[in-house]
């Protein structure tokens, strides 16, 4: 080898290699010193020489991999030597011969240490029944409790992954591309890594689903000189006051993402035309000596205040009180220019470095008034977690994620004391971050005098006074509505919910309950039982059983539902209506299934190899993705569906792709709600329609009218969703109808 060159190599490949290195040695700052570089220089020498040979999927040398990585570690998070040194050995220990005792006798014990927190785990250390990518995830963190630059090199090299994502298979996109949404882009905003969430989020969304995210896109480059006119508009008062005042200052103008615009569009259940505040103006200046921070920020607020009139309910102060991953800011949303409202962002230098390069900034500014005791805060928590060695992988995944957005709201005690917590916590969650023995003899509150039960939601700004009892003892029904992994964890330790108890209780309860029915405990038994209540395994079964969750009062329907009949054949074939009982009792197809194939769903009831998911209700032309269970069976979800972004990201292994053919016989039950301005006549016009089409039946109308405003229920059986697109375009162009919305889940 000469120069980090490797003779296995052709021409193209080492120019290739060399421009890759060359981009990461042109983004070293002061940062990084002359030995540092050195260092640098030898790990890259090191790895080329070890990962020589290679390609990845794409067809480029493997290396080109880990120097991107470095790359995003040194010019978009900022972090130094060590950092870089451990992005560009990240895979050698996982695909190479080399070991971490190489790394450490070579590179130093740092090194090593962060090597090894990202290198996955074999096979053999996963055990059975939980998930490998939720327990790799777990071992990473453990390293991320004493060192954070393992997540912050991992989000990179994530970040790198996803912008090359085109070339993997199809069922790899939609389980990295879960993955990422799930838990790295939380993850990032947490460490307050803004740019790399958001492009991450993106990147998820044109993976997960192509069309949307190309629309979005579309709709935002149509639109690209009207906005820009826009903001030329905008800025051009608020320059001339700022430099009037002497302020040093850059005004730049900022999109909302692509994911922010789709995930707004689905919460709110707005079109792209409805979401006002696409755009956002970024203000950065250099703050003067001898003033506050926070003073120069308001005064410029109040610059912009006298030229454009605020939205009262959206100035948001992140500088009295930053959020917990260090951001600071104060924002504003104003009316500008042709009625459009604009939001302002307001920021100094230190502020705007925090909030692009998050936690790795906060070294930078150590000293000043830097919130950085928060995320020594959030990292303690995530000891806490840690330090529970019975906890299921895909449990811990669980509860991390829920701390991911935590300090989302600010609570206060009696005495005044500031308690960040995340949205939805309960007064028991609030209990047990104040003290442990407050939590576990909690029996309610006291907020503004008022009372409240233990399972009250708390909201920001509220001052909670726990009360006790010395006899009240924690109860297993907490664990239903408590949040905060801290909470959980309290309150199972109080009841010493070790796993394996609860595993040996739930085999002991549910083998009583068959053997009164006189049914044996075969696999098959479990495996229908195991389906019915979605659960991935007989484990999980006995120990959710085991604390209780799930009542066995239907058992006896759930096992001994007879053969279906030939009317019930009928209606099946009509409907596409199956009960649990008849899905449990169908035979399950001998062949295996290619996880690696689009998995093609026909509507022959001969072929019952897959199900429709009853958390998201997808019909016919949905853009649907399959998960395939333990018994060789597939369940169809929508690709937008919660519980299949969470089965991708836990369990993405057993996701598969999959295209609906042709259905013209089976209908499936599709729920609509309608609202608009009430007239005569127009609930029979909307009857009148639905009638008329061929392909649809009405199974329930329901309509109510109140102060000229009318809302409507509709039950339809549908073919497919271009029926269903096809009847919402008609209805739509009835005077009077406002708004028609798709529900996901049926109710019952």
């Amino acid at each position: 080898m000469e120069d980090g060159i490797s003779k296995l190599q052709t021409k193209a490949d080492q120019r290739l290699i060399a421009d890759y290195y060359n981009d990461l040695y042109r983004s070293f700052d002061q940062r990084i010193s002359e030995e540092g570089r050195d260092r640098i220089r030898k790990a890259f020498e090191f790895a080329n020489n070890a990962h020589a040979g290679v390609k990845r999927k794409s067809g480029e040398p493997y290396i080109i991999h880990p120097i991107a990585v470095a790359n995003i570690v040194s010019s978009e998070i900022g972090l130094g030597a060590t950092s870089i040194i451990a992005a560009i050995l990240h895979d050698v220990v996982e695909d190479t011969d080399y070991t971490l005792t190489d790394m450490e006798n070579l590179f130093g014990k740092k090194v090593a240490r962060i090597v090894d927190g990202l290198t996955k785990l074999s096979d053999e250390f996963t055990a059975q029944h939980d998930s490998k990518q939720a327990t790799n995830f777990r071992k990473m963190l453990m390293t991320l409790s004493d060192d954070v630059r393992v997540i912050l090199i991992k989000l990179a090299d994530r970040l790198h992954n996803m912008r090359t994502l085109d070339s993997m298979a199809p069922h790899k996109q939609l389980k990295i591309a879960a993955e990422t949404l799930y838990i790295f882009a939380p993850l990032a905003h947490r460490l307050g890594l803004y740019a790399i969430k958001t492009e991450l989020e993106d990147l998820s969304l044109k993976y997960k689903q192509p069309e949307t995210y190309n629309l979005i896109r579309f709709r935002m480059q149509s639109q690209k000189e009207k906005r820009d006119d826009l903001v030329s508009e905008f800025i051009k008062p608020i320059e001339a006051e700022l430099t009037k005042e002497g302020i040093n200052f850059t005004i730049s103008g900022r999109l909302k993402s692509i994911y922010s615009i789709w995930n707004k569009m689905q919460t709110k259940g707005v079109s792209f035309d409805e979401i006002y505040d696409l755009l956002a103006i970024r203000i950065v200046f250099k703050p003067k000596d001898k003033v506050s921070e926070k003073r120069q920020c308001f005064d410029i607020l109040s610059l912009i205040t006298d030229i454009y009139k605020p939205k009262p309910d959206r100035i948001r102060d992140w500088i009295t009180m930053s959020k917990a991953n260090g951001y600071e800011a104060l924002h504003v949303t104003v009316m500008g220019p042709a009625g459009k409202w604009v939001e302002v962002q307001i920021r100094t230098e230190r502020m705007d470095a925090i909030a692009e390069r998050g936690f790795a900034a906060h070294y930078r500014y150590k000293g000043e008034s830097s919130p950085e005791s928060e995320i020594d805060r959030w990292l303690e928590k995530i000891r806490e977690m840690l330090q529970n060695p019975e906890s299921d992988a895909l449990e811990f995944l669980d509860e991390f994620k829920m701390n991911l957005y935590s300090s989302e709201i600010v609570i206060f005690t009696p005495k005044g004391r500031m308690v960040n917590l995340p949205k939805g916590a309960t007064i028991i969650d609030f209990a047990y971050e104040i003290h442990t023995d407050l939590g576990n003899h909690c029996i309610g509150a006291k907020i503004n005098h008022k009372l409240v039960p233990v399972s009250h939601t708390i909201e920001s700004g509220d001052q909670i006074e726990i009360l006790t009892s010395k006899s009240q003892k924690p109860d297993i029904e907490w664990l239903k509505f408590i949040t905060t992994a801290k909470a959980k964890g309290k309150v199972k330790q109080a009841f010493k919910l070790d796993k394996r108890q609860h595993i040996d209780q739930g085999r002991e309860i549910i083998e009583e309950k068959l053997k009164s029915y006189k049914i044996k405990p075969t696999s098959d038994t479990l495996k229908k039982l195991t389906a019915y209540y979605n659960l991935s395994n007989k484990d999980q079964l006995y120990a959710q059983v085991g604390m209780g969750f799930i009542d066995f009062n239907d058992i006896e329907n759930i096992l001994k539902s007879r053969r279906q009949n030939k009317l019930a054949r009928y209606w099946k074939l009509s409907f596409g209506k199956k009960s649990q009982d008849d899905e449990l009792e169908l035979e399950l197809p001998n062949k295996s299934i290619d996880k690696k194939s689009t998995f093609i769903l026909t509507e022959n009831p001969d072929e019952p190899n897959y199900s429709l998911a009853k958390c998201c209700q997808p019909i016919p032309g949905d853009n649907v993705l399959g998960y395939l269970t333990s018994s060789n069976h597939v369940v169809i979800h929508k690709r937008k569906c919660p519980t299949a972004n969470k089965l991708m990201s836990q369990q993405g292994d057993r996701i598969i792709t999959a295209e609906w053919t042709k259905f013209k016989k089976r209908s499936y039950l599709t729920q609509l709600k309608l609202n608009g301005f009430d007239r005569v006549g127009i609930v029979s016009e909307i009857t009148n329609i639905i009638s008329k089409q061929n392909n649809i039946n009405m199974r329930t109308v329901m309509f109510d009218t109140h102060d000229g405003i009318f809302e409507g229920e509709l039950y339809l059986y549908i073919h497919n969703v271009d029926d269903l697109n096809n009847l919402i375009a008609r209805l739509m162009k009835i005077k009077g109808v406002d708004n028609i919305e798709r529900i996901e889940k049926i109710a019952d």
